[in-house]
């Protein structure tokens, strides 16, 4: 096993000189740095395993390397070294994430045991990540169904977005399953073992998502009987995942924007800042940016929001993954003792000509009518609604209050066998693979007086 990386920087060629001494005497493969720069300059390069950094510096000084160095290498440990220890410094850095901090003149003992402490506690991050990918092998970003080109670079960008603990704007149309890959980047990243609390923007007022989101004081509104933190604050420590922000209006963007320059929320009749560490993942079917030239979206928000960008494909573009997923959607809407149908090789292409408006959403409930119209073992073409037989049709979109629900769709589907069979249960139930016993159960459950010839 070759020995840790370590990164010395220090504007004092004598004392980074005796550290570098005392820790190659120690093992350890040391780099050096003259100042600040020259350290970022570094990292930007090539990733160590720990850095011990002065914190007094011309120029970039050791505050702004501990930066650098956490938004580049999360993972990499920071001991800041400083002649000026005080409370203040200390907490400041270990604030900003260093593992530690050391007085100058530093002691050889004390050094090397800081040090060996915080290249286990780096081991022990990197045990838990490695773990954690083991595991979503056989979760996580496999729940991410499909084999096409698109879905396997959209689960690449999870596993990789999931370690980088910035903000991250989600792309794609509305049922494309942006929720999903929102909790999957959760899940893989070192905040999982906290809360995950997705809030949609466009179901509430703006008086409630304020209260929701901020919370509220006792006696700030009628009714206000007791304190009530908001998701943001029940959230610390985990991630908050805003679905459709691009609904939100103007005022709540502004108070959104406050509390990612700040991390600090005030609650609703509140007096005093509370400080908040937490992640935020946005989705959005609109186009942001457009939206803010056109004066309906805040771009200083925008930009905030999109520091990583995830585009999940339609499922127009993934067609290939249709059958697999109509394959998974029959498993998952199926009675645990009951088989579960598979699809007749027509039907699996004849799936794949229509235009899914309502993407993954839609294909799910369009499996789910499957499985209500089918008895047998194999789903026929017969058993697809009319809509979908022709692969020219697309389509209107409908609205969601109007969907007939699905037993609508296996009573009016049996009308129109029955009509095209003149009432003939034989013929009907040979249509509908189904035997004709399950066909006059389905008759008399939907009240269809149909006479028999």
């Amino acid at each position: 096993m070759s020995a840790p990386q370590l990164l010395v920087v220090d504007d004092e060629a004598i004392a980074r000189d005796n550290v570098a001494y005392l820790l190659k005497k120690g093992g350890y493969e040391v780099l050096t740095a003259e100042d600040g720069l020259a350290a970022i300059g570094v990292l930007e390069n090539r990733e160590v395993d720990l850095v011990l950094t002065d914190l007094r510096m011309k120029g970039k000084d050791g505050l702004a390397v501990l930066d650098a160095c956490k938004r580049l290498w999360p993972q990499t440990e920071v001991i800041v070294v400083t002649g000026y220890a005080s409370v203040d410094t200390a907490v400041e850095a270990i604030q900003k994430g260093a593992y530690h901090y050391l007085a100058k003149p530093v002691k050889k003992e004390e050094m090397l045991a800081l040090v060996q402490k915080a290249l286990e506690k780096r081991a022990l991050r990197q045990e838990v990540i490695e773990l954690r990918k083991r595991v979503s092998s056989t979760t996580g970003v496999t729940r991410i169904l499909g084999r096409s080109l698109k879905i396997q670079l959209l689960r690449e960008s999870i596993v990789q977005v999931a370690q980088l603990d910035c903000n991250v704007l989600i792309q794609g149309e509305t049922g494309t399953g942006k929720e999903l890959v929102a909790r999957t980047i959760h899940e893989l990243s070192p905040r999982s073992a906290k809360r995950f609390v997705a809030f949609n923007c466009g179901a509430f007022t703006e008086e409630l998502i304020t209260s929701e989101l901020f919370g509220h004081e006792k006696g700030a509104f009628t009714g206000a009987s007791q304190i009530k933190k908001g998701l943001l604050e029940l959230a610390e420590g985990g991630t908050v995942f805003f679905d459709e922000v691009g609904e939100l209006s103007l005022p709540m963007q502004v108070k959104l924007l406050r509390v990612l320059q700040e991390r600090t929320l005030m609650r609703v009749g509140g007096t005093e800042e509370i400080p908040i560490d937490i992640r935020i993942i946005a989705a959005t079917n609109k186009d942001l940016k457009k939206e803010a030239e056109n004066g309906a979206f805040r771009l200083d928000l925008f930009y905030r929001l999109d520091v990583l960008t995830i585009k999940v494909p339609a499922l127009a573009e993934r067609k290939e993954d249709i059958p697999i997923l109509v394959n998974h959607f029959l498993a998952k809407h199926s009675p645990p003792s009951a088989t579960v149908p598979r699809l007749s090789p027509e039907v699996a292409q004849q799936l794949k000509q229509y235009a899914y408006p309502g993407n993954v959403r839609e294909l799910e409930n369009i499996a789910q009518r499957l499985l209500l119209q089918s008895d047998g073992e194999v789903i026929a073409s017969a058993h697809l609604l009319e809509d979908l037989h022709g692969s020219s049709v697309t389509p209107s979109r409908v609205a969601v209050d109007s969907w007939p629900s699905l037993e609508e769709h296996e009573k009016n589907y049996i009308l129109d066998v029955l009509d095209e069979t003149a009432g003939n249960r034989s013929k009907a139930a040979k249509i509908l693979q189904i035997d004709r016993v399950s066909l006059w159960r389905k008759i008399k459950r939907y009240g269809l007086d149909d006479p028999e010839n």
